[in-house]
């Protein structure tokens, strides 16, 4: 009975992966063997591997490599002085709440910060200094993006930090270790499943990166995400859209199988 119930319970989570997870990537597959008068065709797939996608794609991916990097590089050091802090709750909920602020909202305000008579180029001169056209360069683009994703890579980052045994860091100390020979050797592994998380929750959203490529960096930065809202949206071509897309699922699926956490159990406080 216990097992029919289970099976019971368990119908709705089913039909909403079907209806809002396998349908609609199953109408991606399906759409892009059609060309734009409808016509059942290989040549968008030809197409993808063509040397301008071919590019598109490494520029992508060159975009969400070094979005995650700095990311990263803030998100660590941040995460693990917030564990070292009384009042960690407090700052987690500074961290997270501009998370909820609309994305819209959020990259027009940094259109208004980084414009020609926005607030850097006012401060620059009041120094005496020229305006310089931030807005619209891949440092903007760059700069916006890791905002928006750092929330994302401090959370995963945080609890695998706060969850790390305290006894084996002063165990290392103990024996002699140097700051970074124990961070190296003890801490970075412990909390790399954490780091994967949030390569995962950055690096996979970057590469489909759409609007703030258009309205930060004026579209002289192309993503895929970019070209699946070009082609479906301009030039009405859904097919090639659609097919940017499943390489793009494709992308993403290998991504998460590499950054997947094959660790089992955990690193919890006590048992030492």
């Amino acid at each position: 009975m216990e097992t029919k119930s289970r099976t019971f319970l368990m119908v709705p989570y089913y039909l909403w992966m079907v209806l809002f997870v396998v349908a609609p990537i199953a109408l991606v597959g399906y759409y892009s063997f059609f060309d734009i008068q409808g016509n059942f065709t290989l040549a968008n797939y030809q197409n993808f591997f063509s040397g301008t996608y071919l590019s598109l794609t490494l520029s992508s991916f060159w975009y969400a490599f070094l979005i995650t990097v700095f990311t990263l590089l803030i998100a660590y050091p941040t995460a693990y002085w917030i564990t070292k802090t009384k009042q960690k709750q407090l700052w987690l909920l500074l961290i997270i709440i501009p998370s909820w602020i609309n994305l819209l909202l959020k990259t027009y305000a940094f259109i208004g910060i980084f414009g020609m008579n926005g607030s850097i180029n006012n401060v620059l001169t009041f120094l005496g200094l020229e305006r310089q056209q931030i807005l619209y360069t891949d440092f903007s683009f760059i700069f916006v993006s890791v905002y928006i994703f750092i929330p994302f890579m401090i959370l995963p980052i945080f609890n695998a930090l706060d969850k790390l045994n305290p006894g084996l860091v002063d165990a290392s100390n103990d024996l002699g270790a140097s700051q970074w020979v124990t961070f190296r050797k003890v801490i970075w592994p412990l909390t790399v499943g954490g780091v994967k998380a949030g390569i995962q929750a950055t690096f996979i959203p970057a590469l489909s990166l759409f609007m703030i490529t258009r309205l930060i960096a004026g579209n002289k930065v192309i993503t895929l995400g970019t070209a699946i809202e070009q082609q479906f949206l301009v030039t009405q071509n859904w097919g090639m859209g659609s097919t940017i897309a499943v390489f793009l699922i494709v992308f993403m699926v290998i991504i998460m199988i590499l950054t997947g956490d094959r660790e089992k159990g955990g690193n919890q406080r006590g048992n030492y």
